[in-house]
């Protein structure tokens, strides 16, 4: 089953409840998992850190006001406790269950994150993910299935750069812009353009050939803009914010927007998209995927069915989604933006400066195993860290 030794116990960090960082405890002790049928055993040598392992930590998924909780989209909860977090997974495979090639031991790999519902290829009603529905990676070891590790060579990519190109973030990136469906040419505004969906956004565009207007601090424009983003709008007073847009795009109208804030900005991003209804060649389209800026936004629902803006909300993606990110990935079309790493045992440090990022923070952050991190993590170390 094995090219080597399996310890009978692994270091993890484990959420024990909703709450605070004090709810994540480090233990050296937990029973290292087993392939099952169909399953391969990764040692895991870096996990991207997305803003759903805070949101899902803290229980900031209500669809009722005034609750705490993870999102249950089966209807029942599956996020129980303790559970290992952490969904974008790089790392080697070390042993395989029934019914997979010995041969992939050894292999070097990214983790599509889905727990997928069945076998559909084209949508994806009930999302849930590793991490959350399951163990995911923060721990020096995982189960997970052999079909959804994807083999990367790639020797220009170092793994925690290959963690930062995981699932999470470029899958909602993609499924963001299939859903709302972007063509070549076409205008597009990104929201959170810093973040690890926003950097995803702005790539993705590129491919598909539209062109991306992100929204970011002024701080941040240069390397936006080496991204691929043609212009940065700051979000400054909000009552003049479409006719900066209109004024970077030199006045054409944006046909989408991707929308990760939510708020009080999701009315302003509409704005931006109904100025000129005769410039337009398309309806203007709204994809959703956060509300960093808030759950609640008003709007005026004469505006949406009067100007027939089309909108959309979206979680997690598709199996033909993955498989095509993938191929990107591999082609070396896509480009990581990592901008640091820190141990397995330091994430309580990292979850606090993922919260207070400041105008330098760019991408994603990894997450690495102690005893991976001298070759992982250490040249990625944020300065001071080590």
């Amino acid at each position: 089953m094995s090219s080597e030794t399996l310890p009978d116990t692994m270091a993890a960090m484990l959420l024990t409840g909703h709450g605070d960082v004090d709810r994540l405890v480090y233990r050296d002790d937990v029973p290292t998992p087993r392939p099952g049928p169909g399953e391969v055993l990764v040692r895991v040598t870096a996990t991207a850190k997305n803003n759903t392992d805070r949101k899902a930590r803290e229980g900031l998924y209500p669809v009722k006001k005034g609750e705490v909780t993870s999102f249950a989209m089966g209807g029942e909860p599956t996020l129980t406790f303790p559970r290992i977090q952490g969904a974008d997974i790089a790392g080697r495979v070390v042993a395989v269950g029934e019914g997979v090639d010995a041969a992939r031991v050894g292999e070097r790999g990214l983790l599509d994150f889905n727990l997928y519902p069945d076998t559909r290829r084209d949508i994806n009603l009930t999302p849930d993910y590793y991490g959350h529905g399951a163990d995911g990676g923060f721990a020096e070891y995982v189960a997970v299935p052999s079909d959804q590790f994807h083999h990367i060579p790639n020797p220009e990519l170092a793994d925690a750069e290959l963690a930062a190109l995981g699932m999470c973030s470029y899958q909602t990136a993609y499924h963001m812009i299939t859903s709302a469906r972007v063509s070549a040419g076409e205008r597009v505004l990104v929201s959170g353009a810093s973040g690890g969906v926003g950097t995803a956004l702005i790539q993705l565009c590129r491919i598909v050939g539209a062109v991306p207007y992100a929204v970011s601090q002024q701080e941040k424009a240069p390397a936006l803009k080496a991204l691929g983003a043609e212009a940065v709008i700051d979000r400054g007073d909000l009552e003049g914010f479409a006719e900066r847009v209109l004024e970077a795009t030199g006045g054409a109208p944006i046909d989408a927007v991707m929308d990760l804030v939510g708020g009080e900005m999701t009315d302003r991003f509409i704005d931006t998209m109904i100025q000129d209804m005769k410039a337009r060649s398309s309806y203007p389209r709204l994809s959703i995927a956060g509300a960093s800026g808030g759950n609640i936004s008003e709007i005026l629902w004469t505006r949406i069915y009067l100007y027939q803006v089309r909108i959309f909300g979206v979680s997690h993606g598709t199996r033909e989604e993955a498989e095509q990110l993938i191929a990107w990935i591999r082609s070396g079309e896509l480009k990581p933006v990592l901008h640091a790493a820190f141990k397995l045992s330091d994430l309580h440090q990292a979850e606090r400066y993922f919260v207070s990022r400041g105008s330098n923070f760019l991408g994603k952050i990894v997450i690495v195993p102690d005893s991976q991190w001298d070759e992982h993590g250490a040249p990625f170390a944020r300065e001071g860290h080590s």
